[in-house]
């Protein structure tokens, strides 16, 4: 009688766990797809990078959207995208947005490129490096924008370099990349630019020597061939115009905006300096 007793309650148990409802699992989202490094992969080497799309390649978000860009300060710029997502580079709250940014991203090298008391408004904040020392990793979906990021290294306080301490955050949008370095502390390495991928809009340092020295800057920019160039940081300086040639156009804007899209980026590479830089 005790063995058929026992025998029953072991099926109860049996069934019990086997009809019993189970909780879903969670699918893990895939990781996004670059679409600035697919195009880059394929371009041809010599030509500049954001006239050469190939057809076979599919563009993310490749519409007529524009993307608006503000330079709000220092290192700060706003971006807009299309659907409405806004986007604060080096954000270290002293330049204020008209309202709070949906993301904002931020690297360590000065406290005029972060801040550890961003607005609670704020949704999505990146930092560019991390406290343990191992590399910033962001891969971040945020509307019709696509948001990662490279890093490269800094220098220490004392002697040398501080390895992943700063990030490149590349700006996937409207079928545009927009690449900011954040404070680039040396040239980049093929490796860098692989991951990087093509940039049509560039945001870069100019500062003679906080970050790079113009020559070395300059040798950066050349190497991306982004087709709108817009400089950050510090006053532009003549020393870094200098260094390009005829085949770079240059200009100074009215304000502090522009409206770029992918059929709208200029023939030639040009550099464009913002209101208030």
């Amino acid at each position: 009688m005790l063995l058929r007793y026992l025998a029953y309650a072991l099926t109860v148990i049996w069934l019990t766990h086997a009809l019993w409802p189970q909780p879903a699992h969670a699918q893990q989202a895939p990781t996004p797809v670059s679409q600035c490094q697919a195009i880059a992969a394929a371009a041809p080497a010599a030509s500049f990078a954001s006239f050469s799309v190939p057809a076979a390649v599919p563009v993310a978000s490749a519409d007529t959207g524009e993307v608006t860009i503000t330079f709000v300060g220092h290192s700060t710029f706003l971006i807009e995208t299309p659907d409405g997502v806004s986007i604060a580079t080096d954000y270290n709250g002293w330049f204020r947005t008209p309202s709070a940014p949906d993301v904002v991203t931020m690297n360590r090298a000065h406290s005029s490129h972060y801040t550890l008391s961003p607005d609670p408004a704020i949704e999505h904040v990146l930092h560019g490096w991390r406290d343990d020392g191992t590399p910033a990793d962001h891969d971040l979906v945020v509307g019709d924008a696509y948001i990662r990021n490279v890093t490269t290294d800094i220098r220490s306080g004392f002697e040398g370099m501080i390895p992943d301490a700063n990030s490149i955050f590349i700006f996937e949008v409207a079928g545009l990349c927009i690449g900011h370095l954040g404070h680039l502390h040396h040239e980049l390495d093929e490796s860098h630019y692989r991951q990087i991928g093509r940039l049509d809009v560039l945001m870069v340092p100019v500062d003679g020597g906080l970050t790079m020295g113009a020559e070395s800057m300059s040798r950066v920019v050349s190497r991306l061939r982004s087709a709108l160039i817009l400089p950050m940081h510090r006053p532009l300086t003549n020393d870094f115009l200098a260094m390009f040639g005829d085949e770079f156009d240059k200009s100074f804007a009215t304000e502090p905006s522009v409206k770029v899209s992918l059929r709208s980026l200029p023939k030639r590479p040009l550099i464009y300096v913002l209101q208030g830089v």
